[in-house]
């Protein structure tokens, strides 16, 4: 027999078996969130004409902005509502061919920038591309230059967040995956690939260290208020992990929080809470393939197509949701946008002056909403 066809078979068997004892619109539904508020419906819609994908937020020290990042290779910014969006800077100078705004077979040619930074001290702008590192660009913009684009003599594969630290002028920042490439982040969430890093790069001496290792799809990264310590999003498990950086504990790891979903970026506000995008709610069948990596395997033999594996994560529901963490890991609230009315597949939340910068790795816009 086909082993493709065995393996359709397989599944299919044991998806008839768990459809005999659960709804299957509850297995593939993204579920309630106790005390959760559906208010993000009522967000403004920020277009970014002729892109797609406004990863990640950020403002510079004059509060001028956003900055955003998009797919096909450029950061761009928000001049207001008369002058709308301007081409800021772009992370590689093979820009001929990248025209399209999404065009996934052209990511490593034309860049795909993720999380942004600005350097308070300096006023760079910092930028995690996902295929060609950890780069850096001056107030003026243009050509990003590289900082990093290798740790421990091998090239980074997908370089995703990154958070700056100018007390110890020092970048955390870190590397999804050293097999896969970022369009092919569906086959780290479901193939148990646990080859996810934190890194420190050290700015005086342009020095990278591993500080974690063994993640499973390392993704958002944010600094407490005081420092002591350091979270980075474990987006398969739907975890936050907590890296002691100083006191008793330094070099611990601990469980910061549990989420209902899988997250994508973490920001700390100016009260020291932190604010996680969840890029779609945990099912519980999404919970079970991310647990259980031969089933996600078994997906992946089958050939179902990138929809398909992201329909099955997402819930087949196009929604959003936020997540506010106390300084101690506690759920302090939830937004969502449970119908994907105004939003979805969210990847950031920045928050500035009452209102939240939220961002999506998947839409061709950006939200405004106001607390």
């Amino acid at each position: 027999m086909n082993p493709g066809l065995l393996a359709a078979a397989t599944l299919l068997a044991l998806l008839a078996i768990t459809f005999s004892f659960f709804n299957p619109l509850a297995l593939f539904s993204p579920p309630h969130v106790p005390g959760s508020k559906d208010h993000l419906h009522a967000a403004r819609i920020l277009h970014v004409s002729g892109a797609v994908g406004p990863e990640s937020l950020v403002f510079d020290a004059h509060g001028g902005g956003p900055y955003t990042g998009v797919a096909d290779g450029r950061i761009l910014k928000w001049e207001g509502e008369q002058q709308g969006w301007t081409e800021f800077a772009f992370t590689s100078s093979n820009r001929s061919n990248c025209v399209r705004p999404f065009a996934p077979e052209l990511e490593h040619v034309c860049g795909r920038p993720l999380g942004l930074k600005f350097d308070k001290k300096t006023g760079d702008l910092y930028i995690a591309d996902a295929y060609l590192g950890l780069k850096v660009v001056g107030s003026a913009g243009g050509l990003a230059t590289e900082v990093v684009t290798e740790v421990e003599g091998q090239p980074l594969q997908f370089t995703n967040d990154m958070d700056i630290s100018e007390d110890e002028d020092v970048i955390y920042f870190t590397d999804s995956s050293t097999i896969f490439r970022r369009r092919q982040f569906m086959l780290v969430l479901l193939s148990g690939d646990r080859s996810g890093r934190l890194m420190k790069y050290d700015k005086s001496t342009k020095e990278v260290k591993v500080l974690l290792r063994d993640i499973a799809f390392a993704n958002g990264v944010a600094l407490s208020k005081d420092g002591s310590f350091v979270l980075v999003a474990e987006t398969t498990t739907c975890k936050i992990l907590k890296l002691w950086l100083r006191g008793p504990k330094a070099g611990e790891v601990d469980t910061f929080a549990e989420l209902p979903g899988f997250p994508d970026n973490i920001r700390r506000n100016s009260e020291g809470h932190f604010w996680v995008a969840l890029h779609a709610k945990g099912s519980p069948f999404a919970k079970w393939v991310s647990s259980n990596p031969w089933a996600g395997k078994l997906m992946l033999k089958i050939g179902f197509n990138f929809k398909q594996l992201h329909s099955s994560v997402a819930g087949w529901k196009a929604h959003a949701a936020a997540v506010k963490l106390s300084e101690r890991g506690e759920i302090l609230e939830v937004l969502e946008d449970c119908e994907g009315k105004t939003l979805k597949f969210i990847s950031e939340v920045e928050e500035k002056d009452g209102k939240l910068w939220i961002a999506s790795v998947l839409m061709p816009f950006i939200g405004i909403y106001s607390l």
